[in-house]
């Protein structure tokens, strides 16, 4: 237990110095809200807002805030504050939209919108969490009181989440032995190598969520088929095994993907790696998963992070060296290494605390 504890000590540290990099190059002071194309050293090399890194930041500083005693600082409320307030004059492409762009220019004005949600759904979640930072409903409140009625608690809600579960577990394939990308919507493998596809990550991230489902239900049976299947089966067939590391896509019958990209290692499964590995300890103690975390932590804090100006590379080669040397981007920015940091601290906190009442 005493490598878990210096973990703790040196995870703990990292947070620090993450969400210090981010306070220090960030933080657009004239118009509120955040950069996120940042270079190595912390410069901005592209000064457009994507909403839903804005909502991502606002959330990590907002939940460090309001759950963490070492980050309760006013100057980290107030530049979620800013941003939030950012994006509730700025979000809607135009008046009255359902919509959130999904880029804006430095002063707010809408840049870019999407098909998909994600730009509302990071906008909702980050103005969410503000708002029990602060303690202010204002920020929770993204429809207008004087058109849309007030509504109770969505009975749906659950079921939503239910569903979700039910269609997560639709990509176990092949006897749970792989986590297929895409599927029909019955549940059943594609032909081609659409059907094949892998991405080690989302099913990792997948895992972790699972786990956190099947806690908050006390369903044993969904926790072990998650640990099973959605964690160390992606660290089993995502590990490369020449250099180390989560390749980002794969082929279930190995051929080589079709993805330009599939061998760069990328800083959020690894992120997501880590998550995981606690949670299965958590769920199921047993040294492997504590050996494996070890591994994993090693190998990401070795890779990923940069001593000389703080955060993490988001891109490496396969062979671990550095691809790009930005910090953040259109895709990259405050969020996975924070949260994942936040998160294994909080779960090894609990893990060495059962161990001490054990002893």
């Amino acid at each position: 237990m005493e490598q878990l504890r210096e973990w703790r000590s040196r995870i703990a540290a990292e947070l620090e110095a993450v969400v210090a990099f981010w306070e220090r190059h960030s933080h657009d002071p004239e118009h509120g809200g955040f950069f996120s194309c940042l270079s190595r050293d912390g410069s901005v090399y592209d000064d457009t807002k994507f909403v839903w890194l804005q909502g991502r930041q606002i959330w990590v500083y907002s939940r460090l805030y309001r759950t963490v005693p070492r980050f309760r600082r006013p100057e980290l409320l107030e530049a979620a504050r800013k941003a939030g307030e950012f994006l509730q004059r700025h979000v809607r492409p135009e008046p009255g939209s359902t919509r959130a762009a999904f880029a804006l220019r430095r002063d707010g004005r809408p840049e870019r919108l999407q098909r998909s949600f994600y730009s509302e759904a990071f906008c909702a979640l980050g103005l969410d969490e503000l708002g029990r930072a602060a303690g202010e409903p204002r920020y929770r409140l993204l429809g207008d009181p004087k058109r849309d009625p007030p509504s109770e608690p969505d009975p749906e809600a659950e079921a939503m989440v239910e569903w979700g579960a039910r269609h997560v577990l639709m990509h176990l394939q092949r006897g749970d032995s792989v986590v297929l990308e895409n599927v029909s919507p019955e549940g059943e493998e594609l032909p081609g190598s659409l059907g094949r596809l892998m991405n080690p990550g989302h099913a990792l991230e997948a895992g972790w969520l699972l786990l956190e489902l099947s806690g908050r239900r006390g369903d044993a049976d969904l926790g072990a088929r998650a640990v099973a299947g959605l964690v160390e089966g992606p660290l089993r067939w995502g590990w490369d095994p020449q250099h180390g590391g989560l390749f980002y896509f794969l082929d279930a019958d190995g051929h080589c993907p079709t993805q330009l990209e599939w061998s760069l290692k990328l800083w959020w499964p690894h992120a997501e790696a880590l998550v995981a590995l606690l949670a299965a300890q958590r769920l199921q103690p047993r040294p492997e998963l504590i050996s494996r975390f070890l591994h994993m932590a090693q190998f990401t804090f070795d890779k990923f992070r940069d001593p000389e100006h703080g955060e993490w590379f988001g891109y490496l080669n396969r062979d671990g060296s550095v691809a790009l040397s930005i910090k953040g981007g259109p895709y990259k920015g405050c969020f996975h290494v924070a949260r994942a940091l936040l998160m294994c601290e909080e779960m090894l906190g609990d893990i060495l605390d059962k161990e001490e009442i054990k002893e």
